[in-house]
């Protein structure tokens, strides 16, 4: 177990290296990305597409694993199944981490939906799932012999961004419980690092789950762990990005799918084999963080999250400045329009690049 003493060596032995480079601008473009990589296939996975195959746009620091859409150590094996197939540097670390929300439970969200509707994407937790993450079953991809990193998810995040501080873009991609314990054990995290990109805050979007889905309208990443996306938003990151409802119409479909599979190889295989037709929500996520260029609108407004026990629990709300209520919520630069034709290109020529090096 990670002890008090040796977490307060750690930040003592960062704070001096802190303090002579925390006024240097960036040189160095680095990306870790937190996600719920479920799989096999599908959004979770194909977000690491952008990250391996544009080694040009920044340097790959790792992945940490989160609970989300699926049990912490079935994304921790799915993740790591899926770099072996792209052959991926064995030097990337997989970090385990927080296999729990915060707060919120399953036996506490059932008795939400009693009053409140039902949630209709429910993660991890769906169908007749057990309340803590049970054993991994095998995989239908195969099983994975890649290593898995002894470090803890919040303290690899906090020793990167001290190593390399204000150069470090943390893409979250999931739900935000790693990053909130991060900002919790160390408070100079959140501002040592360079942006906070993260996939949620789908605001104004409740006629969608009427006229849409009820599912692509939903906030899950939020709603999963409420309190922890509450801490991030009040975190002192020097800029946040927010990829909300504007990635729900750029949907994965067989066209890109056979775009991004012309060269055959193991890689192309996995895409075909499981390709899901759903909007591809963390792959914009991931081409932002490594290129924001890729936003051509956006809005800043005050974000918070709503942490009352009603309706409303776990979705984002957000002012403009002259009406917010001062609680703590800061800017966030909520995405509103991308160059959708460069963004799938970019995922296509990607996913080639990998292909090739298979």
């Amino acid at each position: 177990m990670f002890s008090r003493l040796r977490l307060s060596v750690l930040l003592l032995g960062f704070s001096s290296l802190t303090f002579a480079q925390a006024q240097t601008t960036p040189t160095r473009n680095y990306v870790i990305i937190d996600n719920d990589f479920a799989g096999p296939g599908g959004t979770n996975i194909q977000s690491v597409i952008p990250l391996l195959g544009q080694p040009d746009k920044a340097t790959l620091l790792g992945f940490t694993v989160v609970v989300g859409d699926g049990w912490e150590n079935e994304a921790v094996a799915h993740l790591s199944r899926f770099l072996e197939i792209a052959s991926a540097s064995a030097k990337l670390p997989v970090v385990p981490g927080a296999t729990q929300p915060l707060v919120n439970s399953r036996p506490r969200l059932l008795a939400w939906e009693k009053s409140n509707g039902k949630m209709p994407w429910k993660g991890a937790w769906r169908g007749d799932a057990p309340d803590l993450q049970p054993q991994i079953k095998t995989l239908k991809e195969g099983m994975p012999n890649r290593p898995v990193s002894p470090e803890k998810a919040a303290l690899f995040l906090i020793r990167q961004v001290h190593e390399h501080p204000h150069e470090v873009t943390l893409l979250a991609a999931g739900p935000m419980t790693n990053v909130a314990l991060a900002i919790k054990l160390d408070p100079e995290f959140a501002s040592l690092c360079r942006r906070l990109v993260f996939m949620g805050a789908i605001v104004d979007g409740n006629l969608s789950q009427v006229t849409d889905s009820a599912d692509y309208y939903t906030d899950f990443n939020f709603m999963f762990d409420p309190e922890a996306a509450a801490i991030a938003l009040e975190a002192p990151f020097p800029e946040v990005i927010s990829i909300g409802a504007v990635a729900n119409p750029i949907r994965m479909t067989p066209e890109i799918r056979d775009q991004a599979t012309l060269h055959p190889g193991p890689v192309s295989d996995y895409l075909k084999r499981y390709f899901r037709p759903q909007p591809m929500w963390d792959e914009l996520a991931a081409a932002i963080a490594l290129d924001p260029t890729l936003m051509t609108h956006s809005v800043t407004a005050y974000m918070t999250v709503d942490l009352t026990h009603g309706p409303n629990y776990g979705y984002a709300h957000v002012w403009p400045d002259s009406t917010r209520p001062h609680i703590g919520e800061r800017p966030v630069r909520i995405v509103t329009a991308v160059d959708t034709p460069r963004f799938i290109q970019t995922f296509v020529d990607a996913a080639n690049r990998i292909s090739t090096h298979d």
